[in-house]
């Protein structure tokens, strides 16, 4: 008899299959009858046994079922197509914004282990959430983000390095956040570590583990006092009181900034309410209490509204604070970013190189090709996964490269 236990995947036995849960987001199936012709099984929460086969048989056998099954792994929020980025997938995990790790030329590390959300507020700029319009989601192993990241902190050589994990949605989907961040913080010069998020998925335990994991400081997106106006602006049926309640424990384990986006004409007075809550609760005790962002219109964002220039922002937070006599504007230097080397760049822009397409990407045609441990967005592709194509480099900026197919 083998039985075959796992971490990350659980099961569960159906009619004429059983479906595979991974990271707890995401799920395929497994064909009973490809199943039996290992041998007769059963399926248990975390674990299958399969009679009559030596352990590394049935292991052979099932890795290569549930490798294939992977191939149409999907997001239980949305039934989205998943892939899974892991250290044996081949593709690198920098060169796009859409998961892995960006290096922007400072101590500040981002670090994106899953595309997905849970509401979809009204401005997203990357339009994100059960309404978003992108065709494909990513999840990254665990192992494979921390070893990678490890490598840029050699790089850099400082003894104030942040991680900030800020995917495109909500980092807390992820399942294995916990042991990222503990993780991302035994790493030598990691200092600071933050997490952008909603705050829905939180509970006073999951804070408390992550307080012991080495988090220091959680980004809470809050953009109204108001239970209506703030379900308004997620798109998304919204628990404000609880959203409040987890903001006020927060402090009592590590730093808070309250993060709002406004929109002219929507939270305006708003934005008051919040700073005055943030400093009622403890907020910012390393950093600002507050850290107000300016809606911006965005390609492939949500835009619900003109933008505000940045001119009008200034001037709108600076009459608010005179108004009511709080502060609500900060500048770089609260945040303790530093100017580090930035990863060397391994295509100038204008170059034309020879690669391969790897992957889908997120919007419309859009496919991801690799080159020299590098991820390149091509837009408006009508190739297929695995064709070789010539492209020329349009966008280096930040190790974040877009390509421009030729022919």
């Amino acid at each position: 008899m083998a039985e075959l236990v796992f971490k990350d995947i659980s099961f569960e036995k159906g009619k004429g299959n059983v479906r595979v849960d991974f990271l707890r987001l995401f799920y395929t199936y497994l064909e009973e009858s490809s199943l039996k012709k290992i041998a007769p099984f059963e399926v248990n929460k975390n674990s299958i046994t399969f009679k009559d086969i030596s352990e590394n048989a049935a292991k052979r056998k099932f890795d290569f079922l549930l490798f294939n099954s992977f191939k149409h792994l999907k997001n239980r929020l949305n039934n989205k197509k998943t892939i899974y980025i892991h250290q044996s997938s081949g593709i690198p995990l920098i060169g796009t914004n859409y998961f892995g790790l960006v290096d922007r030329g400072t101590n500040i590390i981002e670090v994106k282990p899953i595309t997905s959300c849970n509401i979809s507020c009204v401005f997203c700029s990357v339009d994100e959430g059960p309404l978003s319009r992108r065709k494909t989601d990513f999840v990254v192993e665990k192992d494979y983000l921390v070893e990678e990241f490890r490598k840029i902190a050699e790089f850099k050589n400082s003894n104030s390095l942040d991680a900030h994990i800020n995917s495109q949605g909500e980092p807390t989907l992820y399942a294995d956040m916990i042991g990222l961040v503990k993780d991302i913080m035994s790493i030598k010069g990691v200092k600071t570590s933050s997490i952008d998020t909603n705050g829905l998925l939180l509970t006073k335990q999951y804070i408390d583990e992550l307080a012991d994991a080495g988090l220091t400081r959680i980004n809470l997106s809050l953009h109204a006092m108001e239970p209506r106006l703030a379900a308004q602006l997620a798109g998304h049926p919204y628990n404000l009181s609880k959203v409040l309640e987890i903001a006020k424990y927060i402090p009592s384990k590590m730093d808070l900034i309250i993060v709002p986006v406004w929109m002219f004409g929507y939270n305006d007075e708003e934005l008051v309410k919040l700073a005055k809550f943030a400093g009622e609760i403890g907020a910012g005790k390393n950093c600002p209490p507050i850290g107000i962002q300016n809606m911006m219109n965005y390609r492939f964002g949500r835009n619900p509204a003109k933008e505000a220039s940045m001119e009008q922002f200034y001037s709108k937070m600076r009459e608010l604070e005179q108004k009511h006599g709080i502060r609500l504007i900060f500048d770089k230097s609260a945040f303790n970013v530093e100017e580090l080397p930035e990863l060397p760049k391994p295509f100038r822009k204008g170059q034309v190189i020879e690669t391969v397409i790897a992957l889908p990407g997120r919007i419309g045609n859009e496919k991801l090709a690799v080159a020299k441990d590098r991820l390149i967005s091509v837009p408006d592709c009508h190739k297929d996964i695995g064709e070789k194509v010539k492209l020329r480099i349009k966008r280096t900026k930040h190790n974040i490269f877009l390509g421009e197919l030729l022919g």
